[in-house]
């Protein structure tokens, strides 16, 4: 399987494939090439709709030569904590970008939930984030915003009147619970509709069926959550006789 990135030649195949509709894993097929990096090619360019040949290999390109003109480490950019291969940490963290953009969050907010998803501190600042990402500080305030419009972020107060904006297991379950519950409120309001429609006629059908998958989907992940929760985040509390008894973190 070649590696390396995608010629000019390549680029011009994947928009064909993209053109006539084909999944990506038979793009990938047909340049034996990993799926995966088909999917991040289209979407780190435009998408499946806008993805453009030319345009998307001038993008890397100048990539390439931004990443070769970068000050060496001592010079502004920070060594990789822990040994870390640079290159595998940038590459891994375009994956995780590719995979929310997926699940259709804009780019620049999949970028900083990106971020926070794969700092040691497990918060960063908006001055942070803008260096690492090397965007605009508005870019990184209107994807913050969008991401606790979802619950994905908290802000929390940090030194010197700086917020920190925080991801971390309380948040992901709190997202978890209010997309249940987004999806309870999709049962309802189907269900609304069959007594609107006719509890007979085809229509009021559909959405009872709706309503039915919506309620059973919720009310699992709700228990699934909760279940999870207690397992995962409840530490074992040493008793008066030196056995241990579960104790929850959390209220």
């Amino acid at each position: 399987m070649p590696g390396g990135r995608l010629t000019q030649t390549e680029r011009q195949q994947i928009a064909l494939g993209l053109a006539d509709s084909l999944p990506y894993a038979q793009i990938a097929r047909s340049l034996d090439r990993p799926t995966s990096t088909i999917t991040r090619e289209v979407m780190r360019n435009g998408g499946p709709t806008a993805y453009r040949a030319d345009l998307a290999h001038r993008a890397t390109e100048h990539r390439a030569h931004r990443r070769k003109h970068t000050p060496p480490r001592g010079q502004g950019t920070p060594a990789q904590s822990h040994g870390r291969d640079a290159e595998a940490v940038r590459e891994y963290e375009e994956t995780f970008t590719t995979l929310f953009m997926q699940q259709g969050l804009p780019k620049m907010t999949s970028r900083v939930l990106t971020c926070l998803f794969t700092t040691d501190a497990g918060s960063l600042t908006a001055s942070e984030l803008v260096q690492h990402l090397q965007v605009s500080p508005a870019s990184v305030s209107k994807a913050i915003a969008a991401l606790e419009s979802l619950g994905l972020v908290r802000r929390e107060p940090g030194e010197h009147r700086r917020e920190r904006y925080v991801v971390d297991d309380d948040i992901w379950y709190q997202s978890t619970i209010a997309s249940a519950r987004g999806i309870a409120q999709v049962a309802e309001t189907a269900r609304q509709g069959v007594g609107i429609l006719g509890r007979d006629t085809p229509a009021a059908a559909r959405l009872e069926n709706i309503a039915r998958f919506s309620d059973f989907i919720s009310e699992s992940i709700l228990r699934a959550a909760e279940q999870v929760r207690e397992i995962l985040y409840t530490k074992p509390e040493a008793t008066s006789g030196g056995t241990a008894t579960p104790r929850s973190d959390r209220g």
